[in-house]
């Protein structure tokens, strides 16, 4: 067996697959489970829409992160924080469904926003967990292994817990929902607690050598274009599939189409391009990952623009599904290799003494496209067409790949960092 897939075959990446799950699921149960809840008990689309701001926890992470950088918890800096943030979220999702959001909403928003805090305190200890045991080496493959794992995670929340509340009452599918952070759980007790090289012993250090040490390293100009890059590399993706859904129905594709077609075309893909886009990484290394993956993601966003210029089909027959399928299948292989690559450069760049407060920084900025600009989408399109949208989608990852000049250069081997 080649040496780069032995390593899929090891003990981190069985941890990654565990970190993965255990992050995935609280979002998405935020993002499916919790909307179908709330329309079933009769609350109103436009309340629900609103819902979408309980997910403001994982945008501001980096402002607690560095207590978790800072403080030890009985079980670890990393295993402590981790599990008392899982249990947490076993309660908050098992007590969720307890209530009536229909007869008062108060109790359920609440709880949501404490369940989304205690998600994104998870993503923040189990981020620094999954970069603390894995070599430089096993960097790209072990996140991309997390982030397929992730994906998966959303079948739970997304298929089975809807599949269940047709049988059974939702209290009962709350606290079965939550029982699949047992897994997780059960992984923090028996793995060993990281090494932590100079960890910060006060919590000023903690809050203030995480950007010091960053700025130092990096230097002002560097720094700033790494951030750059962090904010820009997935923006055309992200703002392309942003109204993917009222895209297809503007197409003239049924829910049933769009259920099955775009479920399976995006998802599987997207874990099969993670899983191959790790593997490959071990090969080609970070930086030429980020090139290649990233050329791959630009350019099948042209698929969308393809279909709205085929426009809206009379006949929804055999070759405008397998169109649809095609395109969507195309465009998250894509998502899943630039996700591999872009989640790897994202832990690279952190420094272990720092792990926390700098891996929830950067994601923080990586989420903020995904949070506020793709809510420009609506007006955007209403205002170019779907056309002229998907385009400007394709123009908008441009900036984020010329940036691989100046943060990732094709040949240049990355230094191993030392604290």
């Amino acid at each position: 067996m080649p040496d780069w897939l032995r390593l899929l075959f090891t003990r981190q990446m069985l941890i990654c697959v565990f970190t993965g799950f255990s992050s995935g699921l609280p979002l998405y149960l935020v993002l499916n489970l919790l909307p179908a809840w709330l329309r079933s008990e009769g609350v109103d689309l436009k309340t629900i829409g609103f819902f979408a701001l309980i997910q403001f926890p994982y945008t501001w992470k980096f402002l607690w992160a560095p207590l978790l950088d800072r403080y030890h918890l009985p079980l670890g800096r990393r295993r402590g924080w981790m599990l008392l943030s899982q249990v947490g979220l076993l309660l908050a999702i098992g007590w969720l469904g307890g209530f009536s959001p229909g007869a008062n909403l108060q109790p359920v928003i609440w709880l949501s926003v404490i369940l989304a805090f205690l998600s994104a305190t998870q993503d923040i200890a189990l981020d620094a967990f999954r970069r603390e045991i894995l070599s430089e080496q096993e960097l790209g493959l072990g996140n991309s292994v997390h982030v397929n794992a992730y994906r998966v995670a959303g079948l739970v929340p997304g298929s089975l817990s809807l599949i269940l509340a047709d049988l059974l009452p939702w209290p009962l599918v709350f606290w079965i929902t939550a029982a699949f952070m047992l897994p997780g759980m059960a992984m923090v007790l028996v793995v060993p607690e990281p090494a932590a090289p100079g960890a910060p012993k006060t919590l000023r250090q903690a809050v203030v050598e995480p950007f010091q040490e960053f700025i130092g390293r990096k230097g002002w100009l560097g720094a700033l274009l790494v951030l750059a890059f962090i904010f820009l590399y997935k923006l055309g993706d992200s703002l392309a599939t942003a109204l993917s859904t009222p895209f297809y129905l503007d197409l003239g594709y049924s829910k049933t189409d769009i259920g099955v077609i775009a479920k399976h075309a995006g998802l599987w893909p997207a874990v099969i391009g993670g899983l191959l886009g790790g593997l490959w990484m071990v090969r080609l290394g970070i930086n030429r990952a980020l090139w290649l993956f990233g050329f791959v993601q630009m350019f099948t966003i042209l698929g969308f623009a393809w279909l709205a210029w085929r426009g809206v089909q009379p006949v929804i027959d055999v070759f405008a599904r397998a169109s649809l399928a095609s395109v969507i299948a195309a465009e998250y292989l894509g998502v899943g290799l630039g996700t591999a690559a872009f989640t790897a450069f994202i832990a690279r760049a952190t420094n272990p003494a720092f792990t926390g407060t700098q891996f929830a920084l950067f994601t923080s900025l990586a989420a903020v496209p995904r949070t506020f600009i793709n809510a420009s989408a609506g007006a955007l399109v209403e205002e170019m067409g779907w056309v002229s949208f998907f385009i400007l989608c394709f123009t908008l990852a441009a900036p984020g790949m010329l940036l691989l000049f100046k943060v990732a250069p094709w040949n240049e081997a990355a230094p191993s960092l030392k604290v």
